[in-house]
């Protein structure tokens, strides 16, 4: 009887058991990233604006020899990143600059070649050609060939300095007439 009795305790305690753990209240919760990226996202399309100067030499053509004039304009451009750190790059560049009341157009189209140096760091090479415009006068074609750097500000905005040597096609004696220093803020979408 003792055997019996004790069967039938162990088989009501099992019972009991499994019912308390049933009872245990389920508490949803959101999972854990397992991989959260670090750094700025340098990869895909940005616009901005910019501010500087054009400093000419012997001068592009539409563009008077000799002097430092004011320039502003905007970019937009896009990134990819081929291999960590490489960054490629395009980007269309235009600018206003104001020239004792005959103002020129500067327009370029370039090739961006970065790395990335930290997250929050691009320095990269930049070269393409465009075009110079006044009011009165033909159009002209040019070259660029510069550099600058980058930086990250937020996650989506970043502030960059640019230096690009300017040259045109009609064969003068420099390679480089003008160079073109501009500071700029750029969105990144």
């Amino acid at each position: 009887m003792f055997v019996r009795s004790l069967s039938l305790g162990v088989a009501a305690a099992a019972l009991l058991v499994g019912g308390a753990q049933a009872a245990d209240l389920i508490i949803p919760t959101t999972p854990v990233a397992i991989y959260e990226p670090a750094g700025f996202d340098w990869e895909g399309l940005y616009a901005g604006v910019n501010v500087g100067g054009v400093f000419s030499g012997n001068g592009v053509n539409n563009l008077q020899p000799g002097t430092s004039q004011f320039s502003i304009g905007g970019a937009v451009g896009v990134n990819f990143i081929v291999a960590d750190p490489i960054l490629l790059g395009l980007e269309v560049q235009g600018d206003y600059v104001f020239q004792d009341g005959d103002d020129a157009g500067l327009f370029l189209a370039l090739a961006r070649v970065g790395a990335v140096v930290t997250d929050q760091v691009l320095v990269y090479a930049a070269g393409g050609v465009g075009v110079s415009s006044r009011s009165g006068a033909a159009s002209s074609g040019i070259y660029a060939l510069g550099g600058g750097v980058e930086f990250a500000v937020t996650d989506s905005v970043s502030v960059r300095g640019e230096v690009l040597g300017l040259g045109d096609f009609d064969g003068g004696d420099d390679f480089f007439e003008n160079a073109k220093a501009t500071v700029g803020v750029f969105y990144h979408f």
